[in-house]
């Protein structure tokens, strides 16, 4: 008997920072899984959006829901909407972020403090909101923080210590609530993107100075493509992983092992 190790059917999913870019991708490749998905992010018009489209092109029952993860009363309150109206979240995206870009000694408290905020501070709050009215009472969940490859690594491109120091917060938060919560049937992992194409890095990343650095830094010699993130989202959210909590996954064309 064959079976679909992958099928989400049924299953809902909370994808934050789902307005654009991969946070959309991953929500349409666990919708072409079977997954219910709510999108959460700032920009209600931009969520509603997104929402009808998942809804048209999968089939899949869509909810769109405003949230700042940096307003702990918006986030429990975004949670509490979510398990009025869905009864259930099985999956999180922790995939909301910034990224804070200047030489680390003009580098003002308040970028420090706000990189911290979103990225460190909001994927905990989200985190343990889920964990707490959904995932722990149901004796099952899976969590994916999208960290960064910048979370494992420094780098000369772009001075960037905020995020770095988000991202490795990430990284290891990621370890401290596996530990945690492994008794109760939560799994949770890391993605550690590196650079992909979306609308709004298209323009830098086809730049010659980057090309040329994807040729020297990458041993894929480019950056990712739509979708190349897909299946990592995939495996980590699907019951077959049920084996796999506190790993960090790199998907970076090799970038992380040099």
């Amino acid at each position: 008997m064959s079976k679909n190790y992958f099928d989400l059917t049924d299953q809902v999913a909370v994808v934050t920072g789902a307005s654009g870019g991969l946070g959309v991708q991953m929500a349409k490749a666990l919708a072409n899984q079977g997954a219910n998905i709510v999108v959460m992010a700032r920009r209600q018009e931009q969520i509603d959006a997104v929402a009808a489209e998942i809804a048209e092109e999968f089939g899949v029952q869509t909810l769109a829901i405003r949230c700042d993860i940096t307003d702990t009363e918006n986030v429990e309150a975004a949670v509490d909407e979510v398990m009025e109206k869905c009864g259930r979240i099985d999956i999180l995206i922790n995939n909301a972020g910034t990224g804070a870009v200047g030489p680390a000694e003009d580098i003002t408290d308040d970028q420090f403090a706000h990189e911290m905020d979103i990225d460190l501070f909001g994927s905990f709050k989200v985190a343990r909101a889920v964990a707490k009215k959904a995932m722990i009472p149901a004796g099952y969940g899976r969590i994916i923080n999208i960290a960064s490859m910048y979370g494992l690594v420094g780098n000369k491109v772009a001075g960037s210590a905020p995020y770095h120091a988000a991202k490795g917060g990430v990284v290891n938060l990621t370890r401290a609530l596996a530990a945690e919560w492994g008794k109760y049937g939560i799994t949770v992992n890391s993605i550690c993107p590196g650079y992909f194409y979306t609308p709004l890095t298209q323009e830098t990343l086809d730049s010659d100075f980057f090309q040329q650095n994807a040729k020297t830094m990458i041993p894929e010699e480019r950056y990712g493509n739509e979708g190349e993130l897909d299946t990592a989202a995939i495996f980590l959210a699907s019951p077959a992983s049920s084996y796999v909590t506190g790993v960090q996954l790199p998907v970076d064309g090799g970038y992380t092992c040099m």
